[in-house]
């Protein structure tokens, strides 16, 4: 596990107006969380958002990632956003289906270029333009 110390630059990284950071809770406990980054810091990319999320293992397939997904969706255009990407394990096929029914298309595939658990895995690119 980590603290909350150690997660201080990443939480400097979010601000509510561009790049919020949002928390599911059940009984006053976070069980749930969904992000938005910068993608790239090129200008370029200044209308483009990386996604992530994360639900706690006890309370996944209930809906909650779904929830905090259809939120980011909704509220994307309020933030200038115009596009969201998820990088998502490629082996993660809950998420992959999930993002799919929610209107993200595979926009591309990095084979190989993470080790997790000490197995090399492949990155799936999900994008959706809002």
């Amino acid at each position: 596990p980590t603290t909350v110390e150690a997660r201080l630059p990443w939480f400097r990284e979010h601000s509510p107006d561009q790049y919020p950071f949002w928390v599911a809770e059940s009984d006053g406990r976070v069980i749930g969380w969904l992000d938005f980054k910068k993608f790239l810091p090129r200008c370029a990319y200044r209308d483009t958002a990386e996604i992530s999320v994360y639900v706690d293992e006890n309370f996944r397939r209930q809906g909650v990632a779904r929830r905090l997904l259809e939120e980011a969706i909704t509220r994307a255009p309020l933030l200038g956003i115009k596009a969201m990407v998820g990088l998502i394990f490629a082996h993660n096929e809950p998420s992959l289906r999930l993002f799919d029914r929610l209107g993200f298309e595979r926009w591309g595939l990095l084979p190989g270029i993470a080790r997790l658990d000490d197995v090399e895995r492949d990155l799936a690119i999900m994008g959706r333009h809002v």
